[in-house]
């Protein structure tokens, strides 16, 4: 797994576990639509650590809690 869809799947992991959209959690965070869905689609291969901070602060989690899963444990090399 790498960096980017370890994040994907875990921004739609505490969408699941609060029970909001995209949409929902784009307005939460104060971040637009356009940039969330970018993000999630792999369009944005690099969400910025600051955008992730917005999504959890919309969230109410602080950023080791969105780094705390085996995704992040488990990722793949990125330095080739």
């Amino acid at each position: 797994m790498t960096l980017n869809e370890a994040i994907i799947k875990r921004i739609y992991e505490i969408c699941t576990e609060k029970n909001i959209t995209l949409n929902k959690l784009s307005t939460i965070c104060g971040i637009t639509q356009s940039t969330l869905n970018n993000i999630v689609s792999k369009k944005s291969l690099k969400p910025t650590v600051s955008t992730i901070k917005k999504i959890c602060d919309g969230m109410e989690i602080d950023l080791c809690d969105f780094f705390d899963t085996d995704y992040f444990k488990t990722l793949d090399q990125e330095i080739k």
